[in-house]
């Protein structure tokens, strides 16, 4: 394990199987409805624009973007960034990575991360949350979505490796970064991995 998150590789996986990816997961109808009625839920919470990093084919800023939140995404993968913009026209949507967000400090009201730091080693997932942390208000909420397991490690997900975590685990690490966790939620259905939720809070600096 390295603590460079190996961006390029990410990037190209995700590009080798963009078209899958898009058919496969590439609607809100293809989630499980409670996901949605979290992520609707911490929309409306939202005070001031935010950004959904590792937005993938856009799916979800356009979901929140509907319900009236200024939200724009960001993706590693140009083809998941060129099909959403395609497919939502009204939404923007950018290039780039959850380290070096396009956004000054303190700007935004919420970051969606939903399976985006999923990747991440456990002594790269720092910078990553050091950066978002940077761009939220004091306030501010970020919405994390991840694969939960009872210890931290890696498998072999469909695209790269990834990592399951302990929502406490990852929650202390929110809390390092400057987040008080609000919520923590998890959900097991039959033959998938479990996954879990964290909304957390910008602390004041």
């Amino acid at each position: 394990m390295t603590g460079e998150l190996p961006t390029i590789e990410i990037a190209d996986a995700y590009s080798a199987r963009a078209a899958e990816y898009i058919e496969l997961l590439g609607s809100v109808e293809a989630m499980h409805p409670s996901d949605a009625a979290l992520i609707a839920s911490w929309g409306a919470q939202i005070d001031g624009p935010a950004v959904d990093v590792g937005c993938g084919p856009g799916h979800w800023t356009n979901f929140l973007a509907q319900r009236g939140l200024d939200i724009r995404g960001v993706d590693l993968t140009p083809a998941f960034v060129e099909h959403a913009r395609a497919t939502y026209p009204d939404v923007r949507f950018a290039t780039g990575s959850v380290e070096a967000l396009d956004a000054s400090d303190a700007s935004l009201g919420g970051v969606l991360a939903w399976y985006s730091l999923i990747h991440h080693t456990p002594d790269a997932i720092r910078s990553a949350v050091d950066e978002i942390a940077r761009v939220l208000r004091p306030g501010g909420l970020l919405l994390a979505g991840f694969f939960e397991g009872p210890v931290i490690e890696s498998f072999d997900h469909a695209v790269t490796t990834a990592y399951r975590w302990p929502t406490a685990e990852l929650g202390e690490r929110l809390r390092a970064s400057g987040f008080e966790v609000i919520e923590t939620h998890t959900r097991t259905s039959p033959n998938t991995r479990p996954h879990a939720a964290i909304v957390a809070r910008r602390r004041e600096v």
